[in-house]
């Protein structure tokens, strides 16, 4: 098995890396940190951004060569294979897959982020783990880090690469270090004659890692003479002496993504693979993710539309009680709430991924939402799916293939859209990081206010500066355009749902500023209330993106526009009641006796709840497989496709 040395960390260690890696400055306005603050700044997304005329004929030029390949896909075969056939890939490299968003340039497509996000969609519908592999390959892989940081030299060597199907992975997750990498083990040491680095350490749920070329790889460099040091990253060619994938793992869902255990000892990696400085390593790649998170809910809007379809056609054909499933109210509030929110994801998702595409703002929080907010909704979707199909939703596909039916595979849905709650960042630290976002300006203003580890007199010295920045900001959150009937009529009926988020955006400011009178240092530690504070945020970002997705449609005088608005109206309808039930939880919770209650369970005062049952510490029950040793690293290694061979494109 894979070991790792343990590096100790404490919090405050932990909280200043994180501190140190994220961007601090704000070049760029942002709707998401306006709104946060109070401030609902329409204008930065209304008109409603879409792309220019040529970037959409190359995006449905490039989609119209890629869907007929899609719809010979096998999704069933690689589930029961947990395999992607090695024609499928070779074929996703010569249509070009690999380079979706890489400049022409390099041998790549040149799509936007948008034109990329449809075409993983698309991909995605036909297996998921399928745009898995190409997701992690484009989003966080070689190509993206390059983009943002890499010299022209790198550039010019790997991009190529990459275009023509040379699969990456990315290598940060480590045996004993997940969301903290302050406690990161993996170290790469300079050589004596400063030329290279030796790579040391083990390296977790490495996606794609049982079969890329390429790596990036995140390893901590020692300070020393010469060397600034820190976490830095690296591209790593994966049959370098040395690396070793020990397994490859096996998941709820996802069967057909390659991930694995990587181990490397004594790596040699020449100095000029080291991507921007030393020490720069997670900043580069949180800065990765603000673009590489649209990924994610692209893949979420896929099986939401997926959902949509099998549950029209289910409940309009399935009988029970003298009439169609989806005339009774149970099952219609189902499928509102998947069309609704289907909606609504791909305005969240077409919204973020144009205005990623415009860089004329800046998309860290929106990206984060669109992440957190798909994921968790997407999820809800796929159960509601199962709910609706009944028993057929829990059997799987291949069994109603084998008894004569239509192979409806939901409950692979649900398991597939799982791991989106934890890929890339888990919904709770998600929530974390956007709280840090949001909170950007007060702790620019309040300082040593909120700093617990700060002494009095800088207390005082911060009171006085937050004074001016209060003064001014808080009069601001008492009234706005949401208070006024006649605001936003150009919106039509959509226009109190618009005044709804104004108010919305207000109060949650508000609840916040609350929040840091009452905690004040110890608001750091109230994940729950930041989390609802966030959430709330999400849900007014999606109503906000439905409105003026609505409205430009209806606008453009498009087919879809009544229906859009009337999607639109039915998903604010239902927002708004979740976003009433987060600020009433606000302030009414159990949450300081969730935290005693489980201290308790901790202490084991409550063990006697567990008695009636075998005891998993002893490798028996039905959900405990008997441990065995892995195969060995040789038997372990083997994948027929990559990186073996690799398929040239002729695009």
């Amino acid at each position: 098995m894979a070991i790792s040395a343990k590096v100790d960390a404490t919090e405050a260690q932990s909280r200043a890396l994180v501190e140190e890696s994220r961007e601090s400055t704000w070049a760029k306005p942002s709707f998401a940190k306006e709104m946060f603050l109070g401030r609902f700044r329409l204008d930065l997304i209304h008109p409603y951004p879409r792309p220019d005329a040529a970037d959409a004929a190359r995006t449905e030029e490039y989609l119209a060569r890629l869907r007929p390949f899609c719809e010979t896909i096998d999704g069933a075969a690689i589930e029961a294979e947990s395999r992607i056939p090695q024609e499928y890939v070779a074929e996703l490299a010569r249509l070009g897959c690999f380079g979706l968003k890489i400049p022409k340039e390099y041998g790549g497509q040149g799509l936007s982020q948008v034109g990329y996000n449809r075409s993983l969609m698309l991909v995605g519908s036909a297996h998921p783990s399928l745009g898995v592999l190409l997701s992690a390959h484009q989003s966080i892989g070689v190509p993206e880090p390059l983009e943002l940081a890499g010299t022209p030299e790198q550039k010019a060597e790997f991009l190529p690469r990459c275009a023509a199907g040379a699969v990456s992975a990315f290598l940060l997750t480590e045996p004993d270090v997940g969301s903290d990498p302050a406690r990161m083990a993996c170290t790469a040491t300079p050589t004596a004659d400063g030329a290279a680095y030796l790579l040391n350490g083990v390296k977790l749920w490495t996606t794609n890692g049982v079969v890329a070329e390429l790596l990036v790889v995140m390893a901590r460099v020692p300070k020393s003479e010469g060397h600034r040091g820190g976490i830095s990253a690296f591209v790593v060619e994966a049959d370098s002496p040395g690396i070793t994938v020990e397994r490859r793992n096996a998941f709820m869902g996802l069967r057909g993504i390659e991930n694995g255990v990587t181990r490397m000892h004594d790596v040699r990696v020449p100095k000029g693979n080291l991507i921007g400085r030393e020490g720069d390593g997670l900043k580069i790649a949180l800065t990765t993710l603000n673009a590489g998170r649209l990924a994610i809910p692209a893949l979420c809007t896929a099986a939401a539309k997926w959902s949509l379809k099998i549950a029209r056609e289910w409940s309009g054909q399935r009988v029970q009680w003298g009439r169609p499933v989806g005339e009774h109210a149970a099952v219609a509030a189902k499928i509102s709430f998947i069309a609704a929110s289907t909606y609504a994801l791909e305005a969240v998702l077409d919204l973020s991924a144009t205005m990623s595409d415009e860089d004329r703002n800046d998309i860290r929080i929106e990206a984060a939402l669109a992440k957190l907010w798909a994921s968790e909704m997407s999820c809800r979707i796929a159960d509601e799916l199962v709910q609706i199909r009944g028993g057929r939703g829990y059997e799987t596909a291949a069994s109603l293939r084998a008894r004569g039916e239509r192979a409806v595979g939901a409950e692979q849905l649900l398991r597939d859209l799982r791991i989106n709650r934890i890929f890339e960042g888990s919904s709770e630290i998600m929530r974390l990081l956007i709280a840090r976002e949001m909170a950007d300006a007060h702790m620019t203003a309040a300082g040593a206010l909120v700093d617990r580890d700060a002494d009095l007199a800088a207390k005082a010295k911060a009171a006085v500066g937050a004074c001016g920045f209060y003064a001014k900001w808080f009069p601001q959150l008492a009234i706005g355009p949401g208070t006024t009937p006649g605001s936003f009529a150009e919106f039509g009926p959509l226009a109190k749902h618009l005044r709804f988020v104004e108010r919305g955006a207000r109060k949650q400011a508000r609840s916040l500023l609350y929040g840091m009178a009452r905690w004040q240092a110890g608001l750091e530690y109230r994940q729950n209330f930041l989390g609802r504070i966030v959430d709330i945020g999400a849900e007014l970002f999606a109503m906000a993106a439905v409105c003026v997705r609505a409205q430009s449609q209806r606008a453009a005088g498009e087919l879809e526009g009544r229906a859009a608005g009337e999607l639109a109206d039915i998903f604010c309808r239902q927002s708004r009641i979740r976003v009433r039930r987060l600020f009433a939880a606000l302030w009414d919770n159990t949450d300081d006796d969730d935290h005693a209650m489980t201290r308790r369970v901790l202490e084991g005062r409550y063990r006697r709840l567990e008695d009636g049952v075998l005891d998993p510490s002893e490798g028996t029950g039905p959900w405990i497989a008997e441990w065995q040793p892995g195969p060995s690293t040789e038997a372990n290694l083997l994948h027929p496709f990559l990186p073996s061979t690799r398929v040239d494109s002729p695009l």
